[in-house]
């Protein structure tokens, strides 16, 4: 059997090794670069071997196309077709996983292989790590294999405990052109790609055709990039194939079968490794791809363009050697290229933990500490995933023992096979449910409106592939959520006897589409919920959503939000499907709160607060009613107030005497308290102004300096301690500045005439600033006496000339101190 199918490729040289490995020890791992013949031949020889053989592939179009090749049978979601051969199926890591939480013993099976795990997506890493706990404990003669295009296998070595089998190089040579735009292009940013790059690319493709044999085969990041690129190659005389997750069975077929005129494959990661495209001897890379970013904080997901790494672009430049020697043209330069990362981040990094917090909860392990994973979840996502499914009943929730242990719900919810949102929607919409289910568990058509009720009707109306799968996903839906809950199967870590079910909604009796799609979507994405505010919408997790220009929705004061996501570098959500709902389905979909609600306030828009008390009633973040809370405590809010605004009247008798305060603090220390945080003593000089005050108003009348004067220390005089003013020797009583670190004393010359000594306060000398006539410093000493010897002859000699009328004697210190001018002399 492998005979026919493994002539001539590499990894025949290999397979007795390989299968002497697993009779060993039971697991191992195999490195093979593309096209070696892993995919297919592999399974074959450890079927010929005696073994039944369960194939996980990441991808469904790898499924079908592996299954067709061997000629066994395949199983992906809401699809199963029967091979030839009985030894072998191929089922998505998806499909593998709903099989363990059945039957974790995996009865029939002899042999696991886990195709591509170089890829790192989070199905793959789960189900390895739950397939090792079952050897562990259960089965431990069932053999796991893992399989990998790339070299970096010691990781995955340690973690399965077996050895590195690797097969050959690659079968044929494989030229790198370097292929760069001839004029720089913008970076890929969120989901948006510079057209000048896609355009760039369609030139390559052009010039791949003019210069080699063979069809091409071109990576591009998204679905929308494929639609541009292959409107641009529109008239280059060969056949445009567009592959991705959404393309229909009969795309995926012609393009897994040769074709009988050159074609030009257009293809997103889903052509990297797994399959082999017939024909294909050239590959031209936009050297881009997506991956998932989630915002745990706003419960918003979304993709985001980024580059590849150097491990895909050695997966993408293979596929042009798989059945002769080919060529890849790279739309970067080599000096880009090695500043490329060497793997991509795995999923379990960047994901939505939601749907594998739920399998590990389920399989006895929720905080997934005991699972064997190459690396560990993020703490901070798992968390926010263990509260998601709490919220939906999944999870015992509250302090003690049993907190995060799967309940009865959790479990059906688990087996419904889509994501636990939606199969908390499933199980509570009522008996259309499925329905709307099946429409948000596949991706949308690039061309469906925001209008989701819209995007239903043309579904039920059929005609289109995505209208076919739809039914087919509704099937299945309807029989899951009618299918009895199932019991617990056993469990390696912590045996026990389900939850029961919680949180669970009472049925949707049948209604309008608007009606039965809005609590569905309402059921699932709770959070999403939302109201009109402004220009836009508030959800009830408290991110704004926003509506497309022209949109038929912005008429509903509710929304229902089915998909959303938030733009890089934006704060609001961008709402791509929605439902109107009315405030009672907002109700029944999200918990609402009721408190009493006390806080200094700023309106929207505004700059002064106030304090407010009321009873507000919310859903989440917004707000549904308030009711004024006239015997509230306001204290708390007043402090708040006090403390973020400037609220108090500062007179300039308040200031000073604050300053003066402050001085006696700083030159004397206790019992003269720090001014610094007058609000922290708030209790020593604001009452009872405090315990009276209700608003704003009331602090802004409080007579700031008189209450300050309760701070002054009772053993304490602040007029001997800080005064005010000073006597000077010419009489006058000088006011002293206290605001800066040493009181300063701002006096005439001619008024201090005979001061010898710099005055004193709390033992701090003043700095004296000397002023002109005309009140102008002329000098700044904290040293009169050696002022007196060293500058008052330049101050006397500069000033004398320009103020005449005023005394200048040579000896200050004797001559008789004055505020007033000498008198005139009559002629």
């Amino acid at each position: 059997m492998t005979g026919a199918l493994g002539d001539g490729l590499p990894i025949r040289h290999v397979l007795p090794g390989l299968l002497g490995a697993l009779a060993a020890g039971g697991t191992a791992v195999l490195t093979a670069p593309p096209g070696t013949g892993k995919t297919t031949v592999v399974p074959l020889a450890l079927a010929e071997a005696g073994m039944r053989v369960l194939v996980a592939e990441p991808r469904r179009l790898a499924v079908r196309a592996a299954a067709r090749r061997m000629g066994v049978s395949y199983t992906i979601r809401g699809e199963r077709h029967t091979g030839a051969n009985p030894m072998v199926e191929v089922v998505t890591t998806g499909v593998l996983l709903q099989r363990l939480q059945r039957d974790q013993e995996l009865a029939g099976v002899d042999a696991v292989m886990l195709d591509e795990c170089h890829e790192r997506h989070l199905d793959a890493d789960t189900a390895l790590a739950f397939l090792l706990d079952v050897r562990d404990t259960l089965r431990p003669d069932l053999r796991v294999l893992a399989t990998s295009a790339t070299a970096d296998a010691e990781r995955w070595a340690r973690l399965l405990g077996g050895p590195v089998v690797a097969a050959s190089g690659v079968t044929h040579p494989v030229e790198t052109v370097w292929a760069p735009p001839p004029r720089p292009v913008a970076p890929p940013h969120g989901l948006r790609v510079d057209p000048a790059l896609l355009a760039h690319v369609a030139a390559v493709v052009r010039r791949a055709l003019g210069e080699r044999d063979g069809d091409v085969l071109c990576f591009l990041p998204g679905v929308g990039e494929i639609a541009r690129v292959a409107g641009l190659l529109a008239g280059a005389g060969v056949d445009v194939l567009q592959v991705h997750g959404r393309a229909p069975a009969h795309v995926q077929d012609a393009v897994l079968a040769p074709g009988t005129a050159r074609r030009v494959v257009l293809a997103t990661s889903v052509a990297e490794s797994s399959l082999t495209v017939p024909g294909v001897r050239v590959v031209v890379d936009s050297g881009l791809a997506r991956e998932p970013r989630t915002d745990h904080a706003r419960g918003l997901g979304s993709l985001t363009t980024v580059r590849v790494s150097k491990a895909a672009a050695g997966q993408r430049a293979g596929r042009a050697g798989r059945e002769a020697p080919g060529a890849v043209y790279r739309c970067w330069t080599e000096a880009e290229h090695e500043r490329l990362a060497e793997h991509p981040r795995p999923e379990i990094a960047l994901a939505d933990l939601t749907g594998f917090a739920l399998q590990v909860a389920c399989w006895g392990d929720p905080d997934a500490s005991g699972l064997a994973l190459l690396d560990p979840p993020p703490p901070a996502a798992l968390a926010a995933a263990v509260r998601t499914l709490g919220e939906l009943g999944a999870l015992e929730p509250g302090p003690g023992p049993g907190r995060g242990k799967v309940t009865g719900r959790g479990r059906r919810m688990a087996l419904a096979g889509v994501h636990p949102r939606l199969a908390r929607a499933l199980l509570d919409g009522g008996p259309r449910a499925a329905e709307v289910v099946a429409l948000l568990s596949e991706q949308l058509p690039r061309d469906a409106g925001d209008d989701l009720v819209e995007v239903w009707r043309a579904a039920r109306r059929g005609g289109t592939g995505f209208a076919a799968r739809w039914r087919q996903e509704t099937r299945r839906l309807r029989n899951t959520s009618a299918a009895p809950a199932p019991t617990r199967p056993a469990e390696p870590r912590q045996p026990g006897r389900p939850a029961e079910p919680a949180g669970a909604a009472a049925s949707s009796p049948e209604g309008s589409d608007e009606e039965v799609a809005g609590l569905v979507v309402a059921l699932a994405f709770p959070e999403r919920v939302a109201r009109r505010r402004g220009g836009g919408y508030l959800m009830a997790s408290g991110t704004r959503a926003e509506l497309a220009d022209g949109s038929r929705l912005r008429s509903a004061e509710w929304l229902a939000i089915a998909v959303a996501d938030r733009p890089t570098g934006s704060a609001s959500a961008r709402v791509r499907q929605a439902v109107p709902i009315d405030e009672e389905t907002a109700r029944r979909a999200h918990p609402v709160t009721v408190e009493d609600e006390v806080e200094w306030r700023v309106p929207p828009g505004g700059r002064r607060g106030d304090v407010t008390a009321r009873t507000v009633e919310r859903l989440g973040a917004i707000e549904l009613s308030a009711t004024p809370l006239t015997d509230a405590d306001v204290r708390p809010a007043v402090l708040h107030g006090l403390r973020t605004e400037d609220v108090l009247t500062w007179t300039r008798q308040a200031r000073e005497l604050r300053d003066r305060l402050a001085f006696c603090h700083r030159a004397l220390g206790d019992p003269w308290p720090p001014v610094d945080d007058l609000v922290a003593l708030a209790d020593r000089w604001l009452e009872p102004e405090l315990s009276r005050a209700r608003r704003r108003a009331d602090l802004e009348r409080i007579d700031v300096a008189q209450a300050l004067l309760r701070l002054v220390p009772w053993s304490a005089r602040l007029d001997q301690v800080a005064p005010e003013r000073v006597e000077v020797p010419s009489g006058s009583r000088v006011r002293v500045d206290y605001s800066g670190e040493q009181p300063v004393l701002a006096v005439k010359l001619q008024e201090v005439f005979g001061l010898r000594e710099t005055p004193r306060i709390a033992g701090v000398p003043v700095l004296v600033h000397l002023l002109s006539p005309a009140g102008r410093p002329v000098a700044v000493t904290a040293d009169l006496a050696s002022f007196w010897r060293e500058g008052y002859r330049a101050v006397r000699a500069e000033l004398r000339g320009r103020y005449p009328r005023h005394p200048w004697p040579e000896d200050p210190l004797t001559a008789p101190p004055t505020r007033r001018t000498n008198p005139r002399t009559r002629p």
